[in-house]
């Protein structure tokens, strides 16, 4: 099988088969994403333990990529620290901008299957949203924690 049309099937299978586009009631972080030039719209939530993304999920509408994409990313992150979805983060983004080693492509595991996007700049936004909003969720509640403990 072709490599493009292997990632052409991951794709496909988390957009018609998300396995984390669902409601996560004990959420502890929630955020709402747009990508305002296509419509994309998805809501993040996050249920972080002492660090660590131990769930997650979301749920919106939009096209197959930004929903597959937030799919793929939610697969990496659960289990991992808050850093190491951050570093995951901007992987994502520099694979996007050609700007990531084939090591740090590998580590992105089955979202490496959208290292093609940067070809296609219309869809890079909706690669992204997912991203996006779970950078933006983690460094706001890390930003709160320091604002209220500035001992830390």
């Amino acid at each position: 099988m072709e490599t493009k049309e292997l990632y052409r099937e991951i794709l496909n299978e988390h957009n018609i088969n998300p396995l984390h586009k669902t409601a996560l009631n004990d959420a502890t972080h929630t955020l709402n994403g747009v990508n305002p030039s296509c419509g994309d719209n998805i809501t993040l939530n996050l249920k972080v333990e002492g660090g660590v993304i131990s769930d997650a999920a979301f749920t919106g509408s939009g096209c197959a990529i930004s929903q597959a994409s937030c799919d793929m990313m939610i697969d990496l992150i659960i289990g991992k620290k808050e850093e190491d979805a951050l570093k995951y983060a901007e992987t994502f983004m520099n694979m996007i901008q050609g700007k990531a080693s084939e090591d740090e492509i590998e580590s992105l595991d089955e979202a490496a299957a959208l290292q093609d996007i940067s070809k296609m700049p219309a869809r890079v936004k909706c690669a992204e949203l997912g991203w996006r909003t779970m950078r933006e969720m983690l460094l706001s509640k890390a930003a709160e924690k320091s604002a209220l403990n500035p001992h830390c």
